[in-house]
């Protein structure tokens, strides 16, 4: 299918060939007939991806802070390999669409195969032939709305919201600042409400164009305006402005103020300079908005991808109900936008309709929208690429690689760790959206990409499954991949419970593929020389492992049970593992204390501190925190015992106490071990041999993790026993 993609690196825009998403659980999929290229925000977004890297950084400071925090903690390779891969990341445009359903995901209900939708929102309502849609991201078009028309929902959802705010009364003046494609609409939907409009914008032709749409006046100067407002008042002012323009400059706050009569409300869904006039704010007591996108549940995360609705009776106009209201407005003859579609292309065509909206043809426009083929379109979910050949030995030696999952972690660390082995052969990656797949797979090298994970696991030629998804895939891939016969790399952590734990070793005592799990400490040069300077003590050893974690967002995934399985099991297993290397013994008993606080409960899975008790006596304690700062280093260990100290210092130096005596070992960028562990598994693929690490650690390492929410919550001891797995 084709899909307009922009590099966010170069700037460069491309109608790309890319495998068609799948239909999941929770969603709808959707045959695209039109889109709306939503001029303002997408032509923002141009102009900061075309700007070069110190017009980026000077846009984000933020981000910039960042990069010089991980630049000191972790060295300059680490930060840069990150930002990079951060950087070079394939940008979906578009957040409006139009289309029919084509597929229904799994005990779905409200929609159906035939039903025309409207979809709002990114990556979901992109310019592609084929979209994936959440359910609250859909709403039904009515029969007399075009597909065109319906386009608009998304962008006009954003109008009602920002106009909603407003608690706009019959016979209010209202000003409208700012005479766009939002602006426009802001105007017919203020009117509809039984509000008289005054528009404001510099350029005549949208004046006018707002005049032919109802407004009681629209003006080019500020004088005229406010002329106008305060006769209309009887000298009051505007009982509320709203502001779609997009400039840095605060000066339509500074006006609005100036225009708005005591205790009137300015909401601000544009993209202006806020800088606050506060005397004037002060004086007349106005409330400030800022509208956030279509309403209640925008980007949360549980009501996007999860399917949570907000209850009517608390959210009245949620994000989907604001989208379905709009549409009835059009349909209800309330809202007209024919005058508003200036221009119309076929996807095929993208290129010209964003030259048109970056001023580069001279055109006036508003509404520009994409068009697509009517036939029904073959749903391919695999497209072969162009790779380079990277073994040097002839194809069938090599060792045929798969993929599933291009996140952050593969696009950061994994890729960039294996690129330089040149026996593995890269060929086929799977990803949820045919996008980061086709871009992935280009820049890697592999040969196909597909929205089908069961593409790799059918191939013969792949001889291994890398698997870099969220966590609540692992298990279930796992079990599929070494049902194929394959040999298996799963990131951390294997299973998120006790059921696909049982189900992962079931399998794995049939197949003849091999596991391997991706706690990859254990293969850093500094684990490694840490075990040869511990080798010679005997006895148990006393183990401090301290991780400055940081924290993160509320809603994201990691921290869900369900997707990420909270941080205890998503990444403390890293650390279990790896005192299980460095002490040759696994745990039998924990006891784990967490920071409790009545406002947070995650607080309790992202500040704790846990003691184990390991077979050989041994005993460690793991403190890990959310609270410190990002730029005090992350991680250190430290091993006591015979009268001997070893120091892990964040993965990037190493050093031995012993009888006055001082060992040390450095180097100037982190090394936690990625590429050391994804060779020791391609070896053992390629010679087809047991794997470095017994199951039996990581069946500890899993359990371990799975004892430690369980102490939490009892507040006792706990026995990590591996029998009642049986």
């Amino acid at each position: 299918m084709l899909q307009v993609i922009q590099s966010y690196k170069t700037g460069e825009l491309q109608v790309l060939e890319v495998p068609a998403p799948i239909c999941r659980e929770g969603g709808v999929l959707v045959s695209t007939t039109a889109s709306l290229i939503s001029a303002g925000t997408e032509k923002s977004g141009l102009k900061l991806a075309r700007k070069n890297l110190i017009g980026k950084a000077a846009s984000r400071p933020d981000l910039v802070r960042k990069v010089w925090e991980k630049v000191r903690t972790e060295g300059a390779m680490e930060a840069y390999c990150q930002a990079m891969g951060r950087l070079d990341s394939p940008v979906p445009l578009g957040y409006s669409s139009t289309g029919e359903v084509i597929e229904v995901g799994a005990n779905l209900t409200g929609f159906r195969v035939g039903d025309r939708v409207a979809c709002f929102g990114s990556p979901w309502a992109a310019h592609a032939e084929v979209n994936f849609v959440p359910k609250n991201l859909c709403a039904k078009v009515p029969s007399g709305v075009s597909d065109e028309e319906a386009a608009f929902a998304g962008v006009g959802a954003i109008a009602l919201h920002g106009i909603r705010l407003l608690n706009i009364g019959l016979g209010d003046t209202i000003v409208v600042i700012g005479l766009g494609l939002l602006g426009l609409i802001s105007v017919q939907l203020i009117k509809a409400a039984g509000g008289r409009v005054i528009g404001l914008d510099p350029e005549q032709w949208k004046c006018e164009l707002a005049g032919e749409l109802g407004a009681d006046g629209a003006y080019r100067s500020e004088e005229e305006a406010g002329s106008i407002v305060f006769e209309l008042t009887d000298g009051a002012g505007a009982d509320a402005v709203i502001i779609m323009a997009a400039t840095k400059s605060p000066r339509p706050v500074e006006f609005a103020a100036e225009l708005a009569r005591e205790r009137a409300v300015i909401a601000v869904p544009g993209l202006v300079g806020l800088t606050i006039p506060r005397p004037l704010f002060y004086e007349k007591e106005l409330q400030l908005v800022i509208p956030h996108s279509a309403g209640p549940g925008i980007d949360d995360i549980n009501y996007e991808e999860r399917g949570d609705d907000y209850p009517l009776p608390y959210a009245r106009w949620s994000g989907q109900r604001n989208l379905a209201g709009f549409l009835s407005l059009v349909n209800d003859n309330k809202v007209s936008l024919e005058k508003l579609i200036t221009h119309h292309f076929s996807i095929e065509q993208a290129d010209l309709a964003y030259q048109l909206i970056s001023g580069k043809s001279g055109d006036k426009y508003i509404g520009v929208v994409l068009t697509y083929p009517r036939e029904k379109k073959r749903l391919e979910r695999k497209v072969e690429l162009s790779p380079t050949r990277r073994e040097s030995g002839p194809v069938r030696a090599a060792v045929g690689v798969g993929l599933i999952g291009a996140g952050l972690f593969a696009k950061g660390t994994l890729l960039p760790a294996i690129k330089g082995i040149s026996w593995i052969r890269l060929k086929g990656i799977a990803t949820a959206t045919g996008s980061s797949g086709h871009h992935t797979g280009n820049k890697f090298g592999f040969e196909y990409c597909t929205t089908d994970y069961r593409d790799l696991l059918n191939d013969p030629g792949i001889d291994c499954v890398l698997i870099a998804t969220r966590h609540n895939l692992h298990a279930s891939l796992v079990v599929e991949s070494l049902e194929k016969g394959k040999y298996v790399f799963v990131e951390k952590p294997l299973a998120l419970d006790m059921e696909e734990l049982r189900a992962i070793l079931r399998v794995y005592e049939k197949s003849p593929g091999r596991l391997m799990v991706g706690h990859n400490r254990r293969f850093s040069p500094f684990c490694r020389q840490a075990r040869k300077w511990l080798a010679g003590i005997s006895g148990p050893l006393v183990v401090n492992f301290r991780v400055n974690a940081g924290s993160v967002p509320s809603g994201s995934w990691v921290v869900n049970r369900k997707e990420g399985g909270g941080r205890i099991i998503g990444e403390v297993g890293h650390f279990i593992d790896t005192i299980q290397y460095l002490t040759g013994s696994v745990p039998i008993r924990v006891y784990a204390e967490s920071v409790t606080s009545d406002t947070s409960p995650a607080q309790g899975e992202e500040n704790l501190i846990v003691n184990l008790k390991m077979e050989n006596g041994t005993v460690a304690a793991i403190i890990y925190t959310a609270g410190g700062d990002r730029s005090f280093p992350r991680e250190r260990l430290e091993v006591f015992g015979g009268n001997s100290v070893c120091l892990i210092d964040n993965f990037r130096s190493a050093s031995f106490f012993r009888s006055g005596k001082i060992r040390r070992m450095k180097k100037m960028n982190v090394d936690r071990g990625h590429k050391d562990e994804f060779l020791s598994f391609f070896k053992g693929v390629k010679n087809q041999e047991n794997l470095p690490v017994d199951i039996r650690e990581y069946i500890f390492t899993t359990l371990t993790t799975f004892e430690i929410q369980e102490s939490l919550r009892k507040g006792i001891p706990l026995m990590v026993d591996m029998t009642i797995l049986q």
